[in-house]
């Protein structure tokens, strides 16, 4: 009976993550920039000045119910660039996201062009 319970238990807690996980909704890059309420640019990082490092960087932004960047992720470019650009994401905000009529978070892929 413990045994029933537990996988019981056990199988409730699995698929209520896998309820909160596909709740994230993925908006396009275009939705998210028209979507900024307060945006940081970044900053040309001095050691990639004198390193004359250049390119574009590609950042996973996690955004929250409430428009917060809760996370950022590098998952391509010069981790230098990448760096300055997620430091600057994280200041950023957005208008909430709705899915259904209900606050939803959402995940969304920024570009940036870093040129000397």
């Amino acid at each position: 009976m413990k045994r029933i319970i537990l996988t019981a238990v056990v199988w409730l807690a699995a698929s209520g993550a896998a309820t909160a996980q596909a709740q994230l909704v993925r908006l396009p890059e275009a939705e998210a920039k028209k979507s900024i309420t307060h945006k940081v640019d970044p900053e040309y990082p001095p050691m990639a000045k004198q390193m004359r490092l250049s390119g574009r960087v590609q950042l996973d932004v996690f955004i929250d119910e409430n428009g917060a960047v809760e996370k950022v992720e590098g998952n391509n470019g010069n981790p230098i660039l990448t760096a300055a650009a997620s430091n600057a994401v994280k200041k950023w905000k957005f208008n909430p996201i709705q899915s259904g009529g209900k606050p939803a978070k959402a995940v969304t892929t920024l570009t940036f062009d870093f040129r000397l």
